[in-house]
């Protein structure tokens, strides 16, 4: 084993969320998870060209446009690959959260296969799990079209109006300290206690499992996706950070610290830029 995947796995190890065996499940799974999300953001980072609003020469020829009220309506085909385009966003930010209940659920099926029980293939799980995240791209693509209506949207999809940026910090901030955000991260951290509590038998009990666990995490970080317009969808580098924070959540030590750490500074930043922007 590599130096690498010997990190990968003490990591996950110190976690309690590496099953215990003497194979390399682990790292497969971790492996399989890790490349799907490596092609999912290989399409972001080289298909957003193909979006709305991403032909537009420049910027500034952006800015022209969308202050004259010239921009094109939405035609089908746009809503389309404005869905796939967050469809695949929240692939690339979530498969790597989904890891430790994977690892969980994939100790779980082999000790039901040495018991003669055998169990639905993890994949079951994980299909279940994103598609609460695939369902949410329907509803960021409405919200998308609903702010390029109104004109509030830059050519980097972030918003064009400070002050709305600002209060959506807020509200994030204001959200991180939430009972339902602690409750909701806890599930999140401890997939062993919803797969128990939600089990159920076959390849439709497994996405069912999936589709609980998916539940808590869209309650954890359904608000952190809507940070996504203040950075901007097309930044990259804003959409990794976002990212990296909800893996964080899942699975650093003293997140209850650090979290609302971060919670408090939000609404700090915020309310100053409201004032400044003000």
């Amino acid at each position: 084993m590599t130096s690498a995947a010997s990190g990968v796995r003490s990591i996950f190890a110190r976690a309690g969320l590496w099953p215990e065996s003497k194979h390399s499940e682990g790292l497969v799974v971790v492996g399989a998870l890790a490349g799907a999300s490596a092609v999912a953001w290989l399409y972001l980072i080289f298909g957003f060209r193909s979006y709305p609003g991403m032909q537009t020469s420049s910027s500034a020829d952006m800015s022209v446009k969308m202050a004259m009220g010239t921009l094109h309506a939405w035609t089908v085909g746009d809503v389309v690959i404005t869905w796939l385009m967050w469809a695949v966003m929240m692939v690339a930010m979530m498969l790597p959260s989904a890891v430790p209940l994977t690892l969980v659920y994939g100790a779980v099926a082999r000790k039901a296969g040495r018991q003669g029980t055998p169990i639905s293939p993890a994949s079951s799980l994980v299909a279940g799990y994103l598609s609460l995240w695939i369902v949410l791209s329907v509803a960021l693509t409405a919200a998308q079209w609903g702010l390029d209506r109104l004109s509030l949207l830059s050519s980097s999809m972030a918003f064009t109006n400070a002050r709305l940026g600002a209060l959506v910090v807020i509200v994030a901030g204001i959200y991180e300290l939430t009972p339902l955000k602690r409750a909701c991260l806890d599930r999140c951290r401890d997939p062993a206690r919803t797969i128990a509590q939600h089990w159920r038998t076959g390849r439709a009990g497994a996405l069912r499992t999936g589709v609980h666990l998916g539940m808590y995490c869209l309650g954890c970080c359904w608000v952190l996706m809507v940070l996504l317009f203040v950075g901007g969808v097309m930044n990259l580098i804003w959409v990794a950070a976002v990212a990296t924070f909800v893996l964080l959540e899942k699975i650093a030590p003293l997140v209850t610290i650090w979290s609302r750490i971060l919670g408090a500074a939000m609404i700090a930043g915020g309310a100053v830029g409201a004032a400044v922007l003000g």
